[in-house]
C-alpha cells in the first residue's frame, strides 16, 4: 500500500523540535525571562501545538480516505502497534539516560521514571524528573493516539461522504478548536494545573490537523468547491507572516508570564485560542506546497530533519544537561548562545544515532518492511519530488496510508 507524501511537513518536523528546544535552553538561561527577546523565546513552546497539528493531520487522514473510498478505516491494533514502534524505543533510553545523567531533585525516585516511561506521569501528583519535564506534551498526544479510532468513527461512520455531512464535520473540529482554550480558562481559574497538562486543553490543536485532512481530502474528490482557501495556498509566505504576526502577539504579558507562574483565565484562554492559530497557519501552506516550498521544508536536508526532530525531542534536556554540568554552567545565569548552540549539536547527533541505530531498524521489524522510513522518499517519488503545478484538487487522491505521526 502506498503512503501518501506531504513533503513540506518534514520540515515544520524539524521546526516544531527546534522551537521546543530553543525555548527550553531559553528558560535554562534566562533569556526568555528577561531581555530584549523573551517573550519570542518563551512563547516557542508553540512548537508543540505545530507538533500536534501535524499528528492531528497524518492520523486522521487515513479514516477520511477510507470513508472517502468507501473501504475498511485503519486496523486499530496495528495502528497502536505502528504508534507504539514510533515514540518507546526513544522514549525509554531517555528515561534511562536522564536516570542516570541528570541529577534528582527531591521527590524523584524510580516510580517517577517509571511514570514517565509509562507516559502516565501527568496524572499523577509530584515532581516531573529533570531531563524528562518535556514528555508531558507526549503523554498529552498518546492520549490523543487511544482516543482517535473512536473519534474518527463517530465522524465518518454514520453517513456517506457529502458535501453537506463534510460541512458539519468541518463545524465540529471548529467548535473543538474554541473548546481547548475554554478549558484552560477553566483549569486556571479552579485552580487544577495539573487538569492544564490532559487532552482536553490540546484537543483543538490535534482538531485543526484533522479539520485540514477532511478539508484536503475533500477538496481532492470533488466534494467542496473552490473557495478562497485554495487561493491562500499559493501564497504561503503571506500565511506563515500571519503566523510570526501571531506569535509577536503570543509574546505579549497578555498571554501570560513568561515563566513557571500561573496564568489568569483570561491569558490562558488568549495563549491557547493564538497557539491554534499559529498551528494553523504553520500546518496549512504545507498541505499543498509550492515547489520552493518543497525544496526549503522537503529537500534532502528536511527529510533528514524531520527523520530525527523526535529524538531532538526526546534527548535535548538531557543533553542540556549534560552542558550545563561539563561547562560549570549556573542556570539562569544568561549567556544563551553557549548553551544553545553545544545544545543543539550534541542533541541531533544524538538523535540521528537513534534514529538509524535503534529507531529506524526497529521500526522496520517490527512492521515487517526492511524498506520503511518515517519520511517515504521514493516510494511515491511523484509526490515526494515535485509541488503540484496545476489545481490540487483536480485529481483524487484517495490511496489509504499508514498512520505517521509525531516526530
Amino acid at each position: 500500500m502506498n503512503r501518501t507524501r506531504f513533503p513540506a511537513l518534514d520540515g515544520l518536523r524539524a521546526i516544531g523540535a527546534l522551537a521546543v528546544l530553543t525555548t527550553h535552553v531559553g528558560f535554562h538561561s534566562g533569556a526568555s525571562l528577561n531581555g530584549p527577546f523573551a517573550g519570542l523565546l518563551a512563547r516557542l513552546d508553540v512548537g508543540v501545538a505545530i507538533f500536534f497539528a501535524i499528528s492531528g493531520f497524518l492520523l486522521y487522514r487515513p479514516h477520511v480516505v477510507a470513508w472517502f473510498d468507501g473501504t475498511l478505516p485503519p486496523l486499530t491494533l496495528p495502528y497502536l502497534r505502528n504508534r507504539a514502534l514510533r515514540i518507546l524505543p526513544a522514549l525509554w533510553v531517555a528515561a534511562l539516560l536522564a536516570a542516570f545523567l541528570v541529577p534528582r531533585k527531591d521527590g524523584v525516585g524510580w516510580a517517577t521514571y517509571l511514570q514517565h516511561a509509562s507516559l502516565t506521569q501527568i496524572y499523577f501528583d509530584g515532581p516531573a524528573a529533570d531531563g524528562l519535564t518535556q514528555l508531558w506534551s507526549l503523554a498529552t498526544e498518546v492520549a490523543f493516539y487511544l482516543l482517535l479510532p473512536a473519534l474518527a468513527k463517530l465522524l465518518t461512520g454514520y453517513e456517506r461522504p457529502t458535501r453537506r455531512s463534510v460541512r458539519w464535520r468541518l463545524v465540529v473540529l471548529g467548535v473543538l478548536t474554541v473548546f481547548s482554550p475554554i478549558w484552560m480558562a477553566s483549569i486556571n481559574a479552579t485552580d487544577h494545573p495539573r487538569a492544564g497538562l490532559w487532552l482536553p486543553g490540546y484537543v483543538g490543536w490535534f482538531a485543526v490537523g484533522m479539520g485540514f485532512a477532511l478539508w484536503q481530502v475533500a477538496r481532492s474528490s470533488g466534494r467542496l468547491e473552490p473557495s478562497t482557501l485554495d487561493t491562500l495556498t499559493k501564497i504561503p509566505g503571506t500565511i506563515w507572516g500571519v503566523a510570526a504576526a501571531l506569535l509577536v502577539i503570543a509574546a505579549n504579558p497578555l498571554a501570560g508570564p513568561y515563566g513557571l507562574s500561573p496564568s489568569t483565565p483570561g491569558q490562558a484562554f488568549l495563549k491557547s485560542l493564538l497557539y491554534t492559530g499559529i498551528a494553523a497557519c504553520v500546518l496549512f501552506p504545507a498541505l499543498n506546497p509550492t515547489a520552493r516550498t518543497v525544496r526549503i521544508l522537503g529537500g534532502k536536508a528536511g527529510h533528514i530533519a524531520g527523520d530525527i526532530s523526535y529524538g531532538v525531542f526526546a534527548y535535548h534536556l538531557i543533553v542540556l544537561s549534560v552542558v550545563e554540568r561539563i561547562s560549570g554552567y549556573e542556570v539562569f545565569s544568561g549567556k544563551f548562545a553557549l548553551l544553545f548552540f553545544p545544545t543543539l549539536v550534541v542533541s541531533v547527533g544524538v538523535a540521528a544515532a537513534s534514529y538509524y541505530g535503534m529507531e529506524r531498524p526497529i521500526m522496520r521489524l517490527g512492521r515487517r518492511d526492511k524498506e520503511y522510513d518515517v519520511s517515504p522518499v521514493g516510494r511515491n517519488k511523484s509526490a515526494s519530488a515535485q509541488a503540484n503545478k496545476v489545481d490540487a484538487w483536480t485529481t483524487p487522491d484517495v490511496s489509504p496510508a499508514p498512520p505517521s505521526g509525531h516526530g
